[in-house]
């Protein structure tokens, strides 16, 4: 049965979440844009975009997806004045107007999905349900390893092997939490490992998963990468190159010794349950798991306080948040379904 769903691909970072996003695009009905920055930034400054209900607001809401450099909207190919009046006239809610770009995107391409990309939604799973009720998430879990000494490298990564290590433990942590409390169907877990060796079996768990038929055009994600993928990040230049298992377990030769005495000491337990084995390094130095545990304290106390503001503001709620936009969505919205021409109506 075809749906209309949202996706959502998380993970931590460099876990191969690009990969499987140009996957999922090559879908003939799925289409999954590159990373955007407007979505949360949205959502967290709800109180100052206002009631939705407005088309005023609307409006005004739009015109800064649209036209804020740092949404990076313009990476999505889409004409803005033309979002900005299908968002102004449509549904009055906060997911409408920020999930009315992911549609345009789709339709773009002439499917009839869309997903989004970006690894740190895994930490912000009960914000894009606020948003999009009926959504559906794809986990991606990669050696924490190779996580962190791929980190190392990014040109972008600021944060010192410390945080790396600690950003790991949580998104594992994340979805051990989601594959418990999301209700069936909504949560879907697989290894970068298991999907560079057998790409054909794992996308056609992931497509049963979706309640999509399998497209063997995903196993070839790199025939999409010049669309999805743009061309200044060079880190994801592999995404260019046919679907390899290659960088698998290579974290042995770029990480430093203390470095992999961290990782396995901290994150033992979480990479044997992921089936990853370990390669009996020695315990790490006192000095360095002090950091790190400060490190990781500090992390959370900064997501207890994220969490402990947005809950004040769930008290004042501007206006409505949940897309309208899917079948799902209107269903939960108590929303008639717009009848298909030539439908008969039953009783």
């Amino acid at each position: 049965m075809s749906t209309d769903r949202p996706i959502f691909v998380v993970g931590c970072p460099r876990s191969g979440t690009t990969m499987l996003q140009l996957m999922l695009h090559a879908h003939k009905r799925i289409a999954v844009p590159p990373e955007t920055r407007f979505l949360l930034s949205a959502y967290y400054h709800r109180r100052v975009h206002g009631d939705m209900r407005d088309a005023g607001r609307r409006r005004a809401l739009a015109e800064w997806i649209a036209g804020d450099k740092a949404t990076k909207f313009h990476e999505l190919g889409l004409d803005r004045a033309e979002y900005v009046r299908r968002a102004t006239e449509g549904p009055g809610s906060l997911g409408s107007v920020v999930g009315e770009a992911f549609r345009e995107y789709a339709e773009r391409f002439g499917k009839a999905r869309w997903g989004d990309k970006r690894p740190s939604y895994v930490k912000y799973v009960d914000v894009l349900l606020r948003l999009f009720p009926d959504a559906q998430f794809v986990h991606l879990v990669r050696d924490g390893r190779d996580c962190v000494a791929s980190l190392k490298e990014m040109p972008w990564y600021t944060l010192d092997v410390y945080h790396a290590v600690a950003n790991w433990a949580e998104s594992v942590d994340q979805g051990r939490r989601l594959a418990r409390s999301l209700p069936p169907g909504s949560y879907h877990e697989l290894r970068y490992e298991d999907l560079t060796a057998d790409p054909a079996g794992e996308l056609s768990k992931l497509c049963e998963f979706l309640g999509e038929e399998f497209d063997p055009s995903m196993c070839e994600p790199q025939r999409v990468a010049d669309v999805a993928v743009p061309a200044r990040k060079v880190w994801h230049r592999n995404t260019r190159n046919e679907v390899s298992a290659a960088r698998v377990g290579s974290w042995a030769a770029r990480l430093e010794p203390w470095e992999v005495a961290l990782c396995e000491h901290v994150l033992s337990r979480r990479l044997r349950d992921h089936g990853y084995e370990l390669s009996g390094a020695p315990s790490p130095s006192a000095r360095h798991l002090l950091t790190y545990r400060r490190t990781a304290t500090r992390r959370a106390l900064g997501r207890l306080e994220r969490q402990a503001r947005d809950q004040v503001n769930r008290r004042r709620e501007p206006g409505p948040l949940a897309a309208m936009l899917t079948s799902g969505q209107l269903a939960l919205a108590g929303v008639p379904r717009p009848r298909v021409a030539g439908e008969l109506i039953k009783g």
